[in-house]
């Protein structure tokens, strides 16, 4: 029961830790961006601070996670992420929403990230690593979903039924309604992790983890850059996904509630995507399952950037939507389920999240902006076709990268340079 309730918490805070920074942009993009004022520009370069400090958090945050307990960890960083949502909730400026998506690139990485992924490599033991990654973020999938499907009937109670909104202040409160929703969430898991989350560090791996030297070993490791480059590209198309929702508004001709309600049922394929592709990941290998999923999102993309909303492609086009979700979701089911197939040793395994992270997550910085001006300069159905040649050209990259990771492996390049 214990280690039910250790992987619950772990999938629960997992989620809710990034839910006011990218839940409010993802599910309720149109909604926000009209509530706050801002284009698509503005909000990307936003993202792009937290990209920053996000960056700079990573590779430090994973040492610290090989030093200490995750539970204090993990609590510290949620709480601080809430108080940043009761900041959110007062409708601040573009100036001051960039400052705040700065604060949560460290309050959500510095603390947290690294001793989460730690706290699951240790969950999974050495042979179901697949699963534990895979069940990990299939959960957190399942609670984006389910508390997005909340947030939504949230929204509903304060928008007009017939779409119609003669003042901005209707679509004010409804938002500032959802923001504290998930500030609410947010810290209730910081509650749970304190008293719930096991303390996973004990003396020999403190002794074995100096931050400094942890962080130059794991550089020296042709696998690090290997698996952060994998990352990139995953996390562009997970990142891709935040604006669907408003592509379901500007091409297919949805209003603000089924355009949130369409990506929050998209998001159902989390959990059935992150756990099938762990299973493969631990039967084949995770390698060649995230090969397939980059192959798919080739596929997905090259007809989005050529679909057009006319009845006949209508069906295509809502098969693909959900077709890279799944493939999206299969990605982050299982790239971090590299750190056992690279033969990472476990006391190094906070610092090599960090250093992967650190150059995988760099999409954070460059991502939104980028995606953002294609957007504004284009908008409409352009805009968007433009988007997913964008999003294809990177998935066609994650093809080359992962060829590139298993060809190292073959070669043995994961025993260089020894670990001490």
């Amino acid at each position: 029961m214990q280690r039910i309730l250790h992987i619950l918490v772990l999938i629960l805070a997992g989620e809710m830790i990034f839910s006011l920074p990218f839940h409010t942009a993802r599910f309720f993009r149109p909604t926000l961006l009209e509530a706050f004022g801002f284009s698509n520009t503005q909000l990307g370069d936003a993202f792009a601070v937290y990209g920053v400090m996000a960056m700079l958090a990573y590779f430090p945050g994973g040492a610290l996670a090989d030093r200490y307990p995750a539970r204090k960890l993990m609590s510290l960083s949620l709480f601080a992420t809430a108080v940043g949502g009761l900041y959110m909730a007062t409708f601040p400026g573009v100036v001051e929403m960039s400052l705040l998506y700065g604060y949560w690139g460290v309050t959500t990485i510095l603390l947290f990230w690294g001793a989460l992924i730690r706290a699951t490599r240790d969950w999974g033991g050495h042979r179901s690593q697949g699963v534990a990654f895979g069940i990990l973020d299939g959960g957190r999938g399942l609670v984006a979903a389910g508390v997005a499907m909340t947030a939504v009937t949230v929204l509903t109670l304060y928008l007009p039924l017939d779409g119609l909104l003669d003042a901005d202040i209707e679509r004010r409160q409804g938002l500032r309604a959802v923001i504290l929703l998930y500030t609410a969430a947010t810290a209730a898991c910081g509650v749970l992790a304190w008293f719930l989350v096991p303390d996973s560090v004990d003396a020999e791996v403190k002794a074995r983890s100096r931050l400094l030297d942890s962080m130059l070993l794991v550089l020296r490791r042709p696998m690090v850059w290997a698996q952060a480059a994998v990352i990139i590209c995953a996390y562009c198309a997970f990142k891709g996904l935040d604006n669907y929702s408003l592509y379901a508004v500007q091409v297919l001709g949805l209003d603000e509630i089924e355009a949130a309600r369409l990506t929050a049922w998209a998001s159902y394929l989390r959990p059935l995507a992150a756990v099938l592709t762990g299973v493969a990941a631990d039967r084949f290998s995770a390698g060649r399952a995230i090969a397939v999923a980059f192959g798919g999102l080739v596929v997905c993309y090259a007809l989005l950037a050529i679909a057009v909303p006319s009845p006949a492609w209508l069906p295509i086009i809502y098969a693909n939507f959900f077709a890279s979700f799944f493939a999206a979701f299969a990605l982050r089911g299982v790239y971090f389920a590299l750190l056992e197939e690279t033969r990472t040793p476990r006391h190094l395994t906070g610092a090599t999240v960090g250093a992967v992270s650190f150059i995988g997550f760099t999409p954070e910085i460059f991502f939104a902006p980028i995606a953002g001006r294609i957007l504004d300069q284009a908008p409409g159905l352009a805009g968007h076709q433009h988007y997913f040649m964008f999003l294809g050209g990177i998935a066609l990259g994650g093809v080359v990268v992962i060829a590139w990771l298993l060809r190292l492996q073959r070669k043995g390049a994961h025993l260089q340079p020894p670990a001490r």
